[in-house]
């Protein structure tokens, strides 16, 4: 594992289609599920809308192991979790401690576990607390989304204090995937956890099960604890821990910047990624209905898009992206880009800018793909300097990468 200079390795523009195919949308491949009408108007296939903002790509950092998060530190430094178990302290010229962060507990990283995301406390200045998720071993080859937090000590040597495992997600499954696993602290510094309802048929049914927390958003406060005012608190065989659910598996989400709401994009099976604004007590509706059909062909449950009582997405994706890592972009680098939403295209391997008008997407863009196939993004954040960072995955070959105005002058439109 190495640092880099900042040196510029890509030029991202989206090269113009040719005038003799005139591409309207960002993704040109067909549907999947032919014949499956978006509820509303601007659901899915919003217009191509290339703004021409010219950029350089620096790579901070390159030889991660699966890197899945990025946090940023008050004193200029980062924490990157990778899937293999470990937490890296890096310097912000891309220096890295030695050794990993050492006192956190043990993980599973078979498929697609290990150590997942990583967030300060909001307090953090004053407590240094921070939290972060994992697949969770348990018995007889099972495992679960569990969540801890500890005090960070830069020492020599870097590691966590007083670590306390605050919430299991339960039940334990013998699964590899689907572990959702991002950590949002919300506006009233509660703690918001996603999920995935851990793909095999028994968890992806649990996803409308309300005595278990697979498929939910789970809301706590930052000591583990159930805050009174969830939607289920009190109510019989229901989890007290629950804020949403019917969710299939989430790696993407954020906090808008204005109103404060959680966004969050979930994975779809062959079609059906889709952005939901999270809303408490609100169903999603998987597996009842979904976009896109299963991944062996043919439709998902019943075939159904739309039932009473269940909430559409804003937007859905038939192809696929294959959603991890979102942003929105609130610096002042990039002024073109001011306020879109950013989400890595995981399967599409490119980086997804979408405009947003209120709660509606009203123009995609597709960024970076001219990315190696061995890059692709896994999480995406906004820096502190402005910059837009992201991580990409691979075994022995993750980046940490850093998106800046294109040398010799400003970002144009």
């Amino acid at each position: 594992m190495r640092a880099r200079a900042l040196t510029a390795i890509v030029v991202g523009l989206l090269t113009a289609p040719s005038a003799a195919v005139a591409q309207t949308t960002a993704d040109p491949r067909p549907a999947n599920a032919r014949g499956q009408a978006p509820a509303f108007a601007g659901q899915t296939d919003a217009p191509l809308q290339t703004l021409g903002v010219s950029f350089d790509v620096a790579t901070v950092l390159d030889g991660l192991r699966n890197p899945w998060s990025l946090a940023f530190l008050p004193n200029g430094k980062m924490l990157v979790t990778e899937r293999v178990g470990f937490l890296r302290l890096v310097n912000a010229d891309g220096r890295i401690t030695p050794a990993p962060v050492a006192g956190l507990p043990a993980v599973d990283n078979r498929g697609q576990g290990g150590l997942l995301d990583v967030v300060l406390d909001p307090s953090f200045a004053a407590n240094g607390l921070i939290y972060w998720s994992y697949a969770e071993p348990r018995e007889n080859g099972s495992n679960n989304t569990a969540v801890a937090r500890g005090r960070l000590v830069e020492g020599p040597p870097a590691r966590v204090e007083d670590v306390k495992v605050l919430y299991h997600q339960g039940p334990s499954l013998a699964s590899t995937a689907h572990y959702g696993s991002r950590l949002i602290f919300a506006k009233d510094g509660t703690l918001l956890v996603t999920h995935g309802e851990r793909s095999i048929t028994e968890g992806r049914m649990q996803a409308q099960r309300m005595d278990g927390m697979l498929g939910k958003v789970a809301r706590l406060n930052a000591d583990g604890s159930i805050p009174a005012d969830n939607p289920f608190v009190g109510r019989q065989g229901v989890r007290p821990e629950i804020f949403s659910f019917g969710h299939r598996n989430i790696q993407s989400a954020a906090l808008h910047p204005v109103t404060g709401e959680l966004w969050e994009v979930e994975h779809g099976t062959r079609g059906g990624d889709e952005i939901n604004i999270v809303r408490k007590g609100k169903d999603y509706g998987w597996p009842t209905i979904a976009y896109g059909i299963e991944y062996a062909g043919g439709p998902i449950t019943g075939n159904l898009t739309q039932q009473a009582g269940m909430e559409q997405p804003i937007y859905f994706w038939d192809p696929v992206i294959g959603p991890s890592g979102m942003a929105f972009y609130t610096g002042t680098l990039f002024p073109a880009w001011k306020n879109s939403l950013f989400i890595g295209g995981h399967q599409t391997n490119d980086l997804v800018r979408l405009t947003i008008d209120g709660d509606k997407v009203t123009g995609e863009e597709r960024l970076l793909t001219d990315l190696p196939k061995r890059a692709r993004i896994r999480d995406v954040r906004q820096g502190p300097d402005g910059a837009i960072y992201l991580l990409t995955d691979d075994p022995i070959a993750g980046l940490l990468l850093k998106l800046v105005p294109k040398s010799g002058g400003a970002s144009r439109q």
